[in-house]
């Protein structure tokens, strides 16, 4: 069946960037499907980005993520900016549908025109990020939202690849985390360009903030010393000046001495991340169309082969399948 009107890449860039709310809908649709049309329109709309502040929130689970990415938006709005807001929720292994919790806990934020939400599934990578969470950014970017903000699932010390959709990462934790901000270390320690104390009115919220600041110590980081900040999300207290630091993060990235350096690492960790996704599926469609992977994988269960040999098989039985293919093309 041949695409509606809407559906073909030129009708969807021209309703996005008139500010058809439809068209932004079921373009983040295609692109998280990561349809040909998907792909079309974050080609065609890539030109127009870059000039949105995009944000990442990440931290474990219970940090308070989703209400401070509530009230840094409420703070956004009351400085005139437009905000779009991803919400990346946990998927089902089976279904790989979202549960959209975060929806639900920022319901005030949907009425609001100057706002839009979506809720992405994670699909279960590792990363904390659906593959696609990447170009919804670029969308809500060239759809002319002023803040894109990308809220991650909360897997913790792995959850790095928010770094790769956006331009500043805010870590947050919050007193009684000891033991978590330890295990830190390197990781999103060295990817986070602010850190909050998130629920700063608990007992131990210095605490956590000396810990951090230990940590940080030894991290290794760029030009930018991430600043160590408190806040009471669910009050408000501390949030105006959580998006004070975003802004001068967002300042230093267009306007510092380091500023094409910076940009140019963002652009290169994009690259790969999507070249190492595509080469993954890839892989295993071409394990799966010569049938290497299941017998491997039974040796290995059966205790006749180590998982690493069959491992550097599996990649020999691809590279074979690969070179096969381009010899018929």
């Amino acid at each position: 069946m041949p695409p509606t009107t809407i559906d073909t890449a030129d009708a969807l860039v021209e309703g996005i960037t008139r500010g058809d709310r439809r068209s932004l809908a079921r373009a983040l649709t295609l692109v998280e499907a990561d349809s040909a049309t998907g792909r079309a329109v974050l080609a065609a709309l890539y030109p127009r980005t870059g000039r949105a502040q995009t944000v990442g929130v990440t931290g474990s689970a219970g940090a308070g993520k989703s209400t401070l990415v509530g009230a840094i938006a409420r703070e956004q709005r009351r400085r005139g900016r437009s905000v779009g807001i991803i919400a990346v929720d946990p998927s089902s292994p089976f279904s790989h549908g979202a549960i959209l919790g975060d929806r639900i806990r920022m319901q005030d934020l949907t009425s609001d025109g100057g706002v839009f939400m979506r809720s992405m599934a994670s699909r279960g990578n590792l990363g904390g990020l659906s593959e696609s969470a990447g170009g919804a950014v670029d969308v809500l970017d060239a759809a002319g939202f002023d803040v894109v903000m990308v809220e991650t699932v909360g897997a913790g010390q792995d959850e790095v690849e928010v770094a790769n959709a956006a331009g500043t990462t805010v870590l947050v934790t919050n007193p009684g985390a000891g033991d978590e901000i330890q295990s830190m270390k390197a990781g999103l320690m060295e990817v986070a360009q602010v850190m909050v104390v998130n629920k700063a009115d608990l007992a131990g919220a210095d605490t956590a903030v000396a810990q951090l600041r230990a940590l940080l110590a030894i991290a290794e980081h760029a030009a930018w010393e991430p600043p160590i900040l408190k806040a009471i999300a669910r009050t408000g207290e501390g949030v105006p000046e959580l998006v004070d630091a975003i802004d001068r993060h967002q300042q230093h990235l267009r306007e510092s001495a380091h500023a094409v350096e910076e940009r140019r690492l963002l652009a290169e960790r994009q690259v790969i991340a999507l070249a190492r996704a595509a080469l993954h599926r890839e892989a295993l469609a071409a394990a799966a169309a010569n049938d290497a992977l299941a017998p491997l994988v039974a040796e290995v269960a059966l205790r006749g082969r180590d998982p690493r040999s069959a491992a550097e098989a599996l990649v020999l039985a691809i590279r074979r399948a690969w070179a096969v293919e381009g010899e018929r093309s």
